[in-house]
């Protein structure tokens, strides 16, 4: 039995979307169930461009509009880094900016929702949020969140391995889950009853027996990996060149102790002969005078 493709594989994930429009429909209508559901959606991106399958720092994401104008991005994320989140607030900003043309009504402006699907836990500090999985966020007040500007920008955050360790209420976003951590158990997969996600298993079959898909999904996986290393690296080569700037400091500082411990050793022995002033003693041994007086002070008690 050939090993079914990963759907958390951004390129898998693109291409099972892309290529069925109707499962991207009923994936928005069940991670966004606060807004209408959606009957359509035309792809804006439909293309994967070979330079995107290994180019560093690229989420091959779904942008889609449905016939009201209202934009989604929708994406899978594995990899965690730091600004990840600011990406995403960036890439939502500029589609709602890029709605209106010069002179167009603000009030023309359609939603621009976000739907992240996270494989990897985000929100660990407290364990009110090591018990939270699904995150909405919008412009709300900070005193009042029942005041709002509405949703017309709104960031939906989904962890993936978070949420199947929960359990989530049966339904829909449950099925959803289910078939992103469990797509290779076939038991698992047989117990999921929502006709779409058993449709996302069939067009992961399918895609599975293509050899280019196959092959175009290891080149992404790949390229993946060797951007994880190259980080790594980077890091590792971090510390390490720390680690020897500190040891170089140290050795500097101990260097520097040294020659401290070693004016004041002369400046002591010329104190006890009681032969020269302060500022003979400065000169000779290389302190200041200052420090000479103090050290006289010191030799006192």
């Amino acid at each position: 039995m050939q090993t079914l493709l990963n759907p958390t594989n951004d390129y898998v994930f693109k291409r099972l979307f892309v290529e069925a429009p109707e499962l991207l429909v009923a994936l928005i209508n069940d991670l966004r169930p606060d807004l209408p559901d959606i009957a359509s959606v035309e792809i804006l991106n439909p293309n994967i461009e070979p330079s995107d399958l290994t180019g560093k720092y690229i989420i091959l994401d779904v942008l889609a509009r449905d016939t009201q104008g209202h934009c989604y991005n929708v994406e899978v994320q594995v990899r965690r880094y730091g600004a990840w989140h600011k990406r995403g607030l960036f890439y939502l900003a500029r589609t709602l900016g890029g709605q209106l043309s010069v002179g167009e009504d603000y009030q023309e402006l359609r939603a621009s929702v976000g739907l992240h699907l996270l494989d990897f836990d985000l929100f660990t500090a407290s364990e009110q949020e090591r018990q939270q999985a699904l995150w909405r966020f919008e412009m709300r007040d900070e005193q009042q969140p029942s005041v709002t500007l509405g949703n017309i920008l709104q960031m939906n955050l989904i962890e993936l391995s978070k949420a199947d360790r929960l359990g989530l209420a049966p339904g829909p976003l449950r099925a959803w889950v289910t078939f992103f951590k469990h797509w290779q158990e076939e038991l698992t997969m047989a117990t999921v009853a929502h006709e779409p996600v058993q449709q996302a298993m069939n067009r992961i079959r399918e895609l599975s027996a293509d050899e280019e898909a196959r092959r175009l999904a290891f080149v992404r996986e790949r390229a993946l990996h060797d951007e994880v290393s190259f980080l790594n690296e980077a890091r590792r080569e971090g510390r390490e060149e720390g680690r020897q700037e500190g040891m170089q400091k140290g050795r500097e500082e101990g260097r520097e102790a040294g020659r401290e411990a070693g004016r004041e050793e002369v400046a002591q022995n010329l104190i006890a002969l009681k032969l020269l002033a302060d500022e003979q003693i400065a000169a000779a041994s290389g302190l200041s005078e200052a420090e000479v007086k103090a050290l006289h002070e010191r030799l006192k008690h």
